[in-house]
């Protein structure tokens, strides 16, 4: 898939789960969600005209950002502190050194060293797969008992494995860094910087000590198409979704502007995601609608109970009151945009469901009993004015991603 014509974003804006749009933008974002799977249901029904993009979220980490500097022409790699205030671009050893320190740096150390040889012309952003030091030889049987020899590496959280004896997994084996690069930044300076979702891979010497790729989805085997009666049924859970969001459509706009920790969106918004951080399923709507109430109360008396003077309990009462009394002025609208969500959630799934189909390297994860296939993290869709969405199945990977130990640090 081509890129060329996906809109400029903010550096380091931070991808939001497609169902949350409708709390974060309200009656808009949840049009936004809907218009996505619109898209992506023809998409993935084989209609050749595509209205969004689609790229794989790689687990890797950290993110490695490099290129020509804006300023000086020079080459350079960094993390993302390349964008702080005072940016972090290292064009030497030394100035790794300078910068960094810990396993970042001896990271950024092999990415000066091996990045450099690839005649980069533009400034890059990629997630680091693995380093030379952290592939391992792995022999994994699979459920039928089969035991095949594999390349394993885990960036993140994800463990990826690749046969040994085949083309790709000889590469993997032979080189020193692999990296899938994702953005492209262009600008005058750093603090200038904007970014474009996509990395063209295309024009970058191959070297033999670097594995990379672009994150663009390929279903090479042609398994995550649907169905004429699949289309059909997801948008039928696509329509109950519109339907049930223009009956919430006053409550989510007054609730998208809240900011404030305690209000009634930025609760909704933590309620929603608590199911995901106790590995549940939300309930039915009516039970999730209900408990949310239950939640807020909770959540409130809390910062009731906290604090000490009667003026203070008195402060956070009020906030617990009124959200309260907006909470049952809103009860119905509460209802579906509660419906809104779930149904969001479910066609998102479907969407994902088939996109996995086509995944071309195996991914696993660390259980206490060994390793067990799962999917990979998700993918993010990209329509043509440059709005992006992550699909992810949350329950799979955001609870693995809430509770697991990284194989790297901050430095």
């Amino acid at each position: 898939m081509k890129f060329s014509t996906l809109l400029t974003e903010d550096k380091n804006t931070h991808l939001e789960h497609l169902e949350d749009d409708i709390i974060n933008n309200g009656f808009e974002g949840g049009k936004n969600a809907i218009a996505f799977l619109e898209s992506l249901n023809e998409l993935l029904s084989g209609h050749s005209e595509k209205k969004v993009n689609l790229t794989v979220k790689w687990d890797g980490a950290p993110a490695i950002v490099a290129g020509p500097s804006p300023e000086n022409g020079k080459f350079f790699v960094g993390t993302k502190s390349v964008f702080n205030k005072t940016p972090k671009v290292n064009y030497s050893v030394q100035d790794i050194r300078n910068n960094h320190e810990g396993p970042v740096a001896n990271i950024l150390r092999e990415c000066l060293q091996y990045l450099s040889t690839l005649g980069m012309k533009e400034i890059l952003q990629g997630d680091l797969m693995f380093t030379n030091s952290s592939k391992k030889k792995t022999s994994y049987k699979d459920p039928t008992g089969k035991a095949e020899q594999m390349i394993s590496f885990q960036p993140n959280t994800i463990v990826y494995m690749v046969p040994e004896n085949t083309p790709f997994g000889k590469k993997i084996a032979s080189s020193k860094l692999g990296i899938v690069f994702h953005t492209t930044y262009k600008g005058n300076s750093f603090d200038k910087l904007s970014a474009k979702f996509g990395a063209n891979v295309s024009k970058l010497r191959r070297s033999p000590n670097v594995w990379f790729d672009d994150a663009s989805y390929k279903d090479v085997s042609g398994n995550a198409l649907m169905t004429l009666g699949e289309s059909q049924q997801l948008q039928k859970t696509i329509n109950m979704a519109s339907g049930s969001l223009k009956k919430s459509k006053e409550l989510l706009n007054k609730i998208k502007t809240e900011k404030n920790t305690l209000s009634v969106g930025v609760q909704l918004k933590t309620y929603l995601n608590s199911f995901i951080r106790a590995a549940t399923d939300l309930p039915s709507t009516k039970e999730t609608a209900n408990k949310f109430r239950e939640f807020y109360k909770e959540r409130t008396q809390k910062e009731v109970d906290s604090v000490k003077t009667d003026k203070a309990k008195d402060k956070y009462k009020t906030i617990q009151d009124t959200g309260l009394k907006f909470i049952d002025d809103h009860n119905e609208s509460i209802y579906f945009a509660c419906a809104t969500y779930k149904t969001l959630q479910t066609a998102k799934g479907v969407i994902i469901s088939k996109l996995n189909k086509a995944k071309s390297i195996g991914t696993f994860k660390t259980t206490p009993n060994g390793l067990q296939a799962t999917n990979p993290e998700g993918y993010v869709a990209v329509d043509k004015k440059g709005k992006a969405v992550k699909l992810v199945d949350r329950m799979e990977f955001s609870l693995q991603n809430f509770t697991a130990a990284k194989n790297w640090e901050k430095g």
